[in-house]
């Protein structure tokens, strides 16, 4: 039995295949169209999922990943309660809701033989369906915090075998994903992409402002529960997430995009992380009394902020096994779709597998080696096909070791937003300016965004104060006491927050993957989900001693991880990359002829 789940029409589109409900293969829109958060009908993404389905099978059903009658009733009655305020966010939502995402199912339509094929679900439904029905417990309590999915913001359920049951639930406009988003605005940030970069941004400051916050903007219940005081906030009858009296509180307007971030705003972000990682853990605690469970699946885009997820082992100690869905956002909501269709509506029996169900996410598109090596023939670049993997596991780990950054396309495409081995930019951890230099050179964004590790799932408590896996880059932990080097915040202050000189100090023996408080965002990285992943970690650790790499996005800023071979043969030309290992092939920067390098400077690091 085939089907499918959509999500679209807010952000992050995108599509999955379930074969008897089983995971066949899930991505996002955002990959084939390179418009990052590309909110449109996932046409590429649901023609990939049909291309996959086993030849003569048919689909069973497409499901949308939410109700739009409901989210329209929200739209509707919210507009009641503002007006006559709100006229243009009244006219925006009613386009949306009207026109593209009403038009949602009949979309789908085209896709099926009959209307009955084409179901609804309902968003944090989908989102509790992600999160649980992948995850390797027989039963669990359920999280999801999210801004909003139809009225629901917050939810608490309970999975157990084939069945979700929800337990709790707030309703918008109480919503901890919006009140994230209000501060990311504040900062300058994007909101609905820029809430990661606030969470980077909180450990330069002190959370100075978190009083204020409880006693102003949201009233917390002891079990997690909450309420905003909106007469601060805008997304009632505004575009905009803040109000003038949001910016009284705070002494001063939003700043500007790109603006230079000063103290304040460093403040500010680690005061609403507070907050958040405080929420969060209430939460989880009522979420586990209520089902009498020791495991937490959690879903939804604040299931994302992995330094609140690093909390709970640390502050609950019952919790036993938690398990977070790699792809959290609305982009998850459709795998979770067609898993709850399959388990709930046609009754197909869960089978609970080990590691997780998830297949490390690497179930998105796939490119063999004839297409690699003709788009390399192409692009005019000379390469080297390196067959045996040991072979070229141990080139990488040398030119690793010899300081160069390496762009890896390797498999099927991960789904979700972290890059976890197949779509990465890897370097050395133990470089002091790989920091830097891959922020500036390779990325073209801030020089004190942090980088995430790749560490043998076996080496991490070596490292990190770790009490779980970490397989998808959801948690955040300190590195160990004894490899961290003092850092000089005092100076940090009173030189008033210069982030350029402070980022460069040698935080730990690692200083690629050691934020400014010592934390790192960790991957642990395991042969049971990416086999070949680990055996070139394994490759680099028999060369230098180190299990571990610093892996972040195969991409630039503003752009979605590259998916095609084309995709990643234009980002290794276009930016200060060294080598890119693509499938069996090796192409070195300093090989190719002047003219096919389209960049200042060629490279970041001149191989020998």
């Amino acid at each position: 039995m085939n089907i499918i789940g959509l999500s679209a029409m807010y952000h992050d589109a995108a599509a999955a295949l379930c074969a008897d409900g089983e995971i066949i293969t899930a991505v996002q829109e955002e990959r084939f169209t390179r418009k990052k958060h590309d909110p449109a009908f996932p046409i590429h993404a649901l023609e990939h999922c049909i291309g996959q389905i086993h030849s003569g099978g048919a689909l069973h059903a497409i499901v949308l990943y939410e109700n739009p009658v409901l989210s329209l009733d929200r739209v509707l009655k919210n507009a009641l309660h503002v007006a006559p305020q709100g006229g243009g966010i009244w006219e925006q939502s009613m386009r949306s809701m009207l026109g593209s995402k009403i038009e949602l199912g009949e979309r789908a339509r085209e896709y099926v033989d009959s209307d009955d094929k084409v179901l609804v679900g309902e968003h944090h439904l989908s989102h509790a369906a992600s999160a649980f029905y992948p995850a390797p417990f027989d039963e669990a309590a359920i999280l999801v915090v999210d801004g909003v999915g139809e009225w629901a913001t917050t939810t608490i359920a309970a999975g157990n075998g084939n069945d979700i049951t929800p337990l709790a639930e707030l309703r918008y406009p109480n919503s901890l994903g919006l009140l994230y988003s209000a501060f990311t605005e504040y900062c300058g940030l994007r909101v609905n992409s820029g809430e990661y970069k606030l969470m980077g941004l909180a450990p330069y400051g002190l959370p100075r402002f978190a009083g204020l916050i409880r006693d102003e903007l949201i009233d917390i219940k002891p079990d997690g529960s909450f309420r905003l005081n909106t007469d601060y906030f805008g997304f009632l009858d505004r575009r905009r997430a803040t109000g003038e009296k949001f910016h009284q509180l705070f002494g001063g307007p939003a700043l500007a995009p790109d603006a230079d971030l000063s103290l304040k705003h460093m403040d500010i972000a680690a005061s609403i992380q507070a907050v958040v990682n405080d929420v969060v853990e209430k939460l989880a605690r009522t979420a586990l009394a209520r089902t009498g469970s020791k495991n937490l699946c959690m879903a939804g885009g604040v299931a994302l902020n992995c330094v609140a997820n690093g909390r709970l082992h640390a502050t609950i100690p019952d919790l036993e096994g938690l398990w977070i869905q790699p792809a959290s956002g609305d982009a998850g909501g459709a795998l979770g779709a067609a898993l709850h269709t399959a388990h709930s509506h046609f009754n197909i029996p869960r089978r609970t597998q080990k590691p997780d169900a998830q297949r490390g996410s690497l179930i998105g598109s796939s490119f063999g080696a004839p297409r690699i090596c003709s788009d390399l023939k192409k692009a005019g670049l000379v390469y080297q096909s390196v067959e045996d993997d040991d072979e070229r596991n141990r080139t990488l780990a040398k030119a690793l070791a010899d300081g160069a950054i390496v762009g890896r396309f390797e498999g099927a495409m991960e789904f979700g937003p972290r890059a976890l081995g197949n779509r990465s930019i890897l370097a050395d951890p133990r470089r002091a300016d790989a920091q830097q230099r891959i922020n500036l050179k390779i990325k073209f964004r801030e020089s004190w965004r942090p980088f995430a590790v790749a560490v043998l799932a076996e080496q991490a408590s070596n490292f990190f104060d770790l009490k779980d896996e970490s397989p998808y880059m959801l948690i955040v932990a300190k590195i160990k006491e004894a490899h961290r080097k003092p850092v000089n915040w005092d100076e940090f202050r009173i030189m008033g927050g210069n982030m350029l000189e402070f980022v460069n100090q040698e935080r730990s023996d690692y200083p690629g993957i050691t934020h400014v408080d010592y934390s790192a965002r960790i991957q642990t990285v395991e042969e049971a989900r990416n086999a070949s992943f680990t055996s070139l970690i394994r490759a680099f650790e028999a060369e230098t001693g180190c299990p571990m790499l610093i892996n972040t996005s195969f991409n630039v800023r503003g752009e979605p991880l590259v998916c095609t071979p084309d995709d990643a043969i234009a980002c290794f030309l276009n930016t200060g990359l060294d080598v890119l290992a693509i499938g069996d092939c090796l192409v070195w920067k300093n090989q190719q002829s002047q003219d096919i390098i389209d960049m200042e400077g060629k490279t970041a690091y001149e191989l020998d």
